[in-house]
């Protein structure tokens, strides 16, 4: 089955492959124009200026919508055509050019004509001169993107509003504006045959791990893809190889989480074009941490992370044992509440098992066109599932009304801790079915078959759920379950290399 769905695969897909020689930059003018028109065809946005620079021939090429039209007239245009002085021989003209006219700083020489195409596209001006064997890019991007906003999925009551965007430079630029030191590095790669995406390996030279930091480079050099149009399709290729619900790559829209992780020895990478950045080595305790934990005191951050905790518990299991007792444990509840609640199950056409992932089911619709939906008609979607599936179908007997609270206190627990919220709402529906087939025994081997899973999970060498397991007592009293004030988190500085086990 599994070759036969692979034979039917391929036939559909071809594999993707950039290997291609390098076409050198000619000294005839013409010969280059004609390469940069057969590949870039007819598009619209491209523009070719051709004019004479000291009795040579030569080119301007830009992509129209990727450049400052200011900064092309005022930078590179303007000061080439009026210099003085130029050397006769073309090559020197070049060079004087490059040393001497240009005002820019972003500039640099390309001897492939490949090189160059890619340059025109990423938003630089090239430079060609009859006779000459490279041209001259410089740089004068001026691409639209949106502007630096507050964060919408990692809301914080006192940190800062300010959020990734999708322009790469402006992305460094928040990361590099809070660490003002040399140790910070940014090394830039290209990924995707057709897209060729820039990605920035962000980390601190004196406090990441050499290994890992030579591990996320191979691993992104290796990823054979032929677009990449956002974080997420880089993902899979920083996983671990354990299968499994949960993720050993964190994400974050926050420059200040960003760089709290790259202070602890971590890894974050940016996607030219995508407004989250990813996080290697990441923990599962990560998941429940937040930067408002280190704004207030000591005592109600470890309150708030005790609450998460309780919430992620809640919103896995809640159905599942509702399921579990309703079915086959009823002697565990009070008398009254047994009653009650036989009474209202007693009216429902389904058994508790089928109603428990139907109304969840259901939710999970709600909830889905609440967040595809346009927001001028997201709040009616809300409404709708509220009265008319909620009050509506108690009323109508499709479902219990113990079965509606239930919902909705686990509805309410998994928004806690967002950024789990994925694997959470596959694993209650798989603690549903458990519940209703084996009661308390089968949810209790399915915990235990999950944490096994979790435990079993590496994070670029870091076990996932250190420090718990393997068990670290330094780190569970510094900052994990409980934390620290800052008189002594910030006399010590942790890095994630010492969790390894």
């Amino acid at each position: 089955m599994r070759k036969w769905i692979k034979n039917e695969m391929e036939k559909i897909t071809q594999p993707v492959s950039s290997d291609s020689a390098p076409v050198p930059v000619s000294r005839s003018l013409e010969k280059n124009i004609v390469y940069f028109k057969e590949k870039l065809g007819s598009s619209f946005d491209i523009m070719y200026k051709q004019t004479q620079i000291g009795g040579n021939k030569a080119m301007f090429i830009m992509d129209d919508g990727m450049c400052d039209n200011l900064l092309v007239t005022g930078q590179v245009v303007n000061p080439i055509l009026t210099a003085r002085d130029l050397p006769e021989n073309a090559e020197e003209q070049m060079a004087y050019i490059r040393d001497c006219v240009s005002s820019g700083i972003d500039q640099k020489e390309e001897y492939s004509l490949d090189e160059a195409v890619k340059q025109v596209v990423s938003g630089l001006v090239v430079l060609f001169i009859d006779g000459v064997p490279f041209c001259e890019c410089f740089g004068v991007q001026g691409f639209p993107k949106r502007s630096i906003e507050n964060a919408q999925t990692e809301v914080q009551e006192r940190g800062a509003q300010e959020a990734f965007v999708e322009s790469f430079k402006d992305n460094v630029a928040l990361i590099r504006r809070r660490i003002r030191s040399p140790v910070a590095r940014f090394e830039v790669q290209e990924v995707g045959t057709t897209s060729q995406t820039r990605v920035c390996v962000c980390y601190f030279a004196d406090r990441a791990d050499k290994q890992t930091v030579e591990s996320v480079k191979s691993r992104l050099s290796k990823a054979k893809l032929d677009v990449v149009l956002g974080a997420g399709y880089l993902r899979p290729f920083l996983e671990t190889k354990v299968v499994s619900l949960f993720s050993g790559v964190g994400t974050t829209e926050r420059p200040d989480t960003a760089c709290a992780e790259m202070a602890e020895g971590r890894v974050v990478i940016l996607v030219d074009g995508t407004p989250f950045a990813l996080i290697v080595p990441y923990l599962f305790a990560e998941n429940f941490q937040s930067l408002d934990d280190y704004n207030h005191k000591p005592f109600y951050a470890v309150f708030i992370r005790v609450l998460k905790f309780f919430s992620f518990i809640l919103s896995v299991f809640l159905p599942g044992i509702y399921v579990a007792v309703c079915t086959f444990h009823q002697e565990i509840l009070p008398t009254a509440m047994l009653y009650d609640t036989a009474v209202q199950e007693s009216v429902t056409p389904f058994p508790v098992m089928v109603e428990a992932i139907f109304i969840h089911f259901i939710y999970e619709i709600v909830r889905e066109a609440g967040l595809r939906m346009p927001k001028s008609v997201g709040h009616a979607v809300s409404i709708v599932g509220a009265l008319v599936i909620g009050d509506t179908a108690v009323s109508a007997g499709l479902i219990a009304a113990p079965m509606l609270i239930v919902v909705a206190m686990t509805a309410i627990s998994s928004f806690v801790v967002p950024k789990i919220y994925y694997p959470v709402s596959l694993l209650r529906f798989a603690f549903m079915i458990i519940g209703g087939l084996a009661g308390f025994y089968g949810i209790v081997i399915g915990f235990g078959m999950m944490l096994v899973n979790l435990c079993a999970m590496r994070s670029m060498q870091t076990p996932f759920t250190a420090p718990f397991s393997p068990a670290n007592p330094g780190a569970l009293v510094r900052d994990s379950f409980l934390r620290l004030s800052w008189k002594r988190l910030g006399k010590r500085e942790l890095k994630i290399k010492s969790l390894e086990k």
